[in-house]
Parts: structure tokens; C-alpha cells; sequence
């Protein structure tokens, strides 16, 4: 089985995992997997192994629920997956302005009616789409990740993680270094 490098998501409170990265990082390290690497404040990690998703999420909850007492749940999404919610960016336009566009990673497929619900969320000239499982919101008045995902929350009814656009593009560069 070939190495797949997942972008770890890390569902917070109040857009905070407390969790430290630097620790979180050796954690992830010593419980073998190949490369490691997080991203300061935001709750993420990078890892590449040879294990599938499922065994990945559930070796990283266990090392976290033990190292550091965090029992919230964790989304593995591959570099592949990760790459696609770049690709399918529906705004384009957006872009320039990356703390006002957010992707959430979504846990599994909104209900039928969910997105037209969460329409109904947008408000001064928010824009809202869904492609595959990701969500994505343009927020031109702005606010923070842990408003995005309790909008998104209630509108969808799907668990998700929420991240603004210069996140997202951080990741991805920080998946490619892992990945190479």
C-alpha cells in the first residue's frame, strides 16, 4: 500500500482546538506516522502514512483523548480530497481576500433542503455553496471561523470544520511538503 498524506481537521470549540502543535507534532511523530507537520493556530496537522483513513482517525483520537484530553472529533481529509475543494472553488472572485472566503470540510452529505436552508443564514451579501463535501461561504463583512461553523451547523445539520481561504491554501502547501 503507497503512503496517502490526509490533512488532519480538528473539530474545535469557539474556533480553538487547544491543542499545541509543537506537542501535538512529537505526539504524532512517536505514534509512527512517516512525516509530520502542523500548522500554528489554526487545528490542523499533515501526516503521510500507509494507513487508511479510518485507522488514521482513530489512532490520532486515541492520542489525543490520552496526550491532551481532546475528545472532539477529527476529519481525515487526503491531499486529494484537499486539492478538490481548492479546484471547486465556486467563487472565485473571492480569493484575494482570503479571510473572507471559508471552506468547511463537511462530515458527511447535507440532507436534501440543507443548502437551501442555510441561504437563508447569508446575510449581507454572503454568498453559499455546497460542492461534493465541502461548503463554502464568501462573508464580505467578515467574521470568524467559529460563527462560520455554527452557521453552518445549524443551516446544513452536518458536522464540519471551518476554515478561512488562506488556511485552506496553507494546508495544501503544507501537504505538498509532507507529500514530497
Amino acid at each position: 500500500m503507497s503512503d496517502t498524506v490526509f490533512i488532519l481537521l480538528f473539530r474545535g470549540v469557539g474556533g480553538k482546538t487547544q491543542l499545541p502543535t509543537k506537542p501535538l507534532r512529537e505526539k504524532l511523530g512517536e505514534a509512527g506516522f512517516d512525516k509530520v507537520a502542523t500548522y500554528i493556530n489554526s487545528g490542523n496537522a499533515i501526516v503521510r502514512t500507509s494507513l487508511g483513513r479510518e485507522q488514521v482517525v482513530d489512532r490520532v483520537a486515541d492520542l489525543c483523548a490520552k496526550e491532551f484530553g481532546f475528545e472532539k472529533p477529527i476529519y481525515a481529509v487526503s491531499r486529494a480530497e484537499w486539492m478538490d475543494v481548492i479546484a471547486n472553488n465556486p467563487f472565485p472572485d473571492a480569493v484575494e481576500l482570503g479571510n473572507l472566503l471559508h471552506a468547511a470540510w463537511l462530515a458527511e452529505e447535507p440532507k436534501p433542503g440543507a443548502v437551501e436552508t442555510l441561504r437563508t443564514f447569508a446575510k449581507g451579501g454572503e454568498r453559499v455553496a455546497v460542492v461534493g463535501n465541502a461548503a463554502y461561504l464568501h462573508t464580505p463583512n467578515g467574521f470568524g471561523r467559529s460563527k462560520l461553523a455554527e452557521k453552518f451547523d445549524t443551516g446544513i445539520g452536518v458536522p464540519n470544520t471551518a476554515r478561512n481561504w488562506n488556511t485552506v491554501l496553507k494546508l495544501a502547501e503544507l501537504a505538498k511538503a509532507v507529500d514530497g
